[in-house]
């Protein structure tokens, strides 16, 4: 069966380093986007992420880590680890994509991948800005070439 792959890039490129979801996305869009795959700008809409990945059986998050101590540091979870259930909240800004993998398994069932890798990266600033910090540019590079190496060995399975 040929895997059908969904990667989302999240966050706000308005405020700095939170941006780097987006910019991922944009490298593997520049650089020619992997067979199978299908690739989104979720923003900060995790409504999107959920809706996004139905139906695929791979997804990869692509995301900024609030900055505690490395920045550029990327880490490398589990979907299931980071699964949470929503707030209790009216605001749609509240569900975020660790709420979009908890909630999307209990909607869509088998119909939501089962297979999620989280690539975070440990941002420098998450302060108002355009700007990603040069630690961070330099760990998309490496976020986006982890991308296609999990990508190609999916395809090859």
């Amino acid at each position: 069966m040929t895997p059908d792959i969904v990667v989302i890039g999240c966050g706000n490129p308005n405020r700095s380093d939170d941006g780097v979801g987006p910019h991922v996305v944009g490298l593997l869009r520049e650089n020619g986007a992997p067979k199978h795959t299908r690739i989104f700008d979720g923003g900060t809409d995790g409504m999107s992420v959920m809706y996004s990945a139905r139906g695929a059986t791979h997804l990869i998050i692509v995301d900024a880590r609030v900055p505690e101590s490395a920045p550029g540091a990327i880490f490398e979870v589990p979907g299931e680890v980071l699964e949470a259930p929503p707030n209790n909240s009216l605001n749609l800004h509240d569900f975020r994509w660790d709420h979009a993998l908890y909630a999307g398994r209990r909607i869509y069932g088998d119909d939501f991948p089962v297979n999620v890798s989280v690539l975070l990266i440990e941002a420098a600033s998450i302060d108002l800005g355009l700007e990603l910090s040069s630690e961070v540019i330099d760990a998309a590079s490496s976020v986006e070439a982890r991308i296609r190496e999990l990508i190609a060995k999916w395809i090859d399975q």
